[in-house]
């Protein structure tokens, strides 16, 4: 009996000691497998530790230069500010310079315009001046081709200045002695003289009575006191007889001079008859 149960703990003994065994041996395998594995993994990650590392080198040499191609490209800039600064200053100036050079061109194209207007102001009025110089000059051959035969006998004088043109015409042609009606003899001259005046358009006629110093007597001083009336009336009568004969009384004016304006010396017969006239005048307007 004794025999059999102690049999039975070696059996059992051994069975628990297989069965530890087999235990143990498993356990092993699996750690001895994880090892394996922890060492593959740490393989692969010192691996990776080491690509990183070697792209992290990489990497910081690229930004090195990077950092160099940035520091060369900030000198660069710089430079290249520099210059632009220097180019705006250039460009400003020239701008600056160009732009003055323009104004004072419009100033000056402004004043060549306002001094090319003023001269063909002054080429018109000369145009205007020149057409009535031609026309003053025109009434003056005419008058002087009219009255050829007056003047050759000293009755009529004849004289154009600065714009003026005067025929003295001595009494006896137009009046009787002491009158102051113009006679036929005369009307007829007169008529010869309104024929050419009808033609200008642009002149003041003015009729100027002018005598000797003879003082008027006898009947005739009841008539006209003084030299002075006689002057007026004759005047008159001329103008109004050159209005009747159609010329526009706007233009006529009659005055008196008297004796005080003469051609003459008084003291001679022949004076005399110079200073008793009658002046027709032709005046530029105002």
């Amino acid at each position: 009996m004794k025999k059999t149960i102690y049999s039975f703990i070696v059996v059992l003994t051994a069975a628990l000691f297989c069965s530890g065994c087999l235990v143990m041996e498993s356990t092993y395998i699996k750690k001895t497998q994880e090892a394996d594995n922890l060492t593959k993994n740490l393989a692969a990650l010192n691996a990776r530790h080491q690509a990183l590392t070697n792209e992290n080198n990489s990497l910081k040499e690229q930004i090195k230069k990077l950092n160099g191609d940035l520091t060369t490209a900030s000198e660069e800039n710089k430079k290249l500010t520099g210059q632009r600064n220097e180019l705006d200053k250039v460009l400003k100036s020239k701008s600056d310079d160009l732009s003055k050079t323009i104004a004072e061109s419009r100033t000056k194209v402004a004043d060549l315009e306002a001094e090319n207007k003023k001269l063909k102001e002054n080429v018109a009025q000369l145009q205007v001046k020149s057409e009535k110089v031609e026309q003053e000059s025109n009434t003056y051959k005419e008058l002087m081709q009219e009255m050829k035969g007056e003047i050759a006998q000293g009755q009529i004088a004849i004289t154009e200045l600065k714009g003026k043109l005067t025929m003295d015409v001595v009494d006896k042609i137009l009046f009787a002695s002491g009158e102051s009606a113009v006679k036929k003899e005369g009307l007829a001259v007169l008529k010869r003289v309104v024929d050419i005046l009808k033609n200008v358009k642009d002149k003041n006629i003015r009729i100027e009575g002018h005598t000797d110093n003879v003082k008027i007597t006898s009947r005739l001083a009841k008539v006209y006191p003084t030299n002075w009336e006689l002057a007026s009336a004759r005047a008159i009568n001329v103008a109004k007889y050159l209005q009747q004969q159609g010329i526009d009384p706007e233009i006529l004016s009659a005055t008196s001079f008297g004796e005080y304006q003469p051609l003459a010396d008084n003291s001679t017969p022949e004076g005399r008859a110079k200073n008793r006239r009658i002046a027709i005048i032709l005046l530029p307007k105002d």
